[in-house]
């Protein structure tokens, strides 16, 4: 949650929002725990290699949804992008996990998490024609972008065609 609405506010109000919030949620956690929660979050919005991801226009929790042409049916997708960074020549979709630990490569990610930005990226290029979309996962623990070339999309959506 704080990922989604903290990187709306300056820089120098989020600490306060953080803590407001973590005080209202997790009242009953031990301070140290709701001290590491905010940390988590502080070191992504603070990392310069996610900068384009919370910046102005970019949006959070992007409800997707239509059809695609899968195995020869059309079959209904839906969902959720966490997060939508859309550019002049990209659309960056990032959707957030919380693997402990997370993985260290795109290998190590689980193909559950792939076909899911397949599917996302699918629905999305015919919205951003002319656009490259971009998919990744944002690892929250660690905190670890693992990019997912559209070859790997590519093959996801070619296993779900044939599931």
């Amino acid at each position: 949650r704080m990922l989604e609405t903290l990187p709306a506010l300056p820089a120098e109000r989020r600490a306060a929002a953080a803590e407001a919030y973590l005080a209202r949620i997790g009242a009953d956690w031990p301070a140290a725990l709701r001290g590491e929660a905010w940390a988590s979050v502080a070191a992504i919005l603070d990392d310069e290699r996610f900068a384009a991801l919370f910046a102005p226009g970019s949006r959070a929790e992007v409800p997707v949804m239509g059809t695609l042409e899968l195995g020869g049916r059309p079959r209904a997708v839906s969902g959720t992008i966490d997060r939508l960074a859309v550019g002049a020549t990209t659309v960056a979709i990032v959707d957030y996990k919380t693997n402990r630990p997370a993985p260290e490569t795109l290998d190590a990610v689980p193909e559950a998490y792939v076909a899911q930005l397949a599917l996302y990226a699918a629905l999305l290029a015919p919205v951003f024609p002319g656009r490259k979309v971009a998919a990744a996962l944002l690892f929250t623990e660690a905190p670890r972008l693992i990019a997912v070339p559209a070859e790997r999309l590519d093959a996801a959506l070619a296993r779900l065609a044939k599931a």
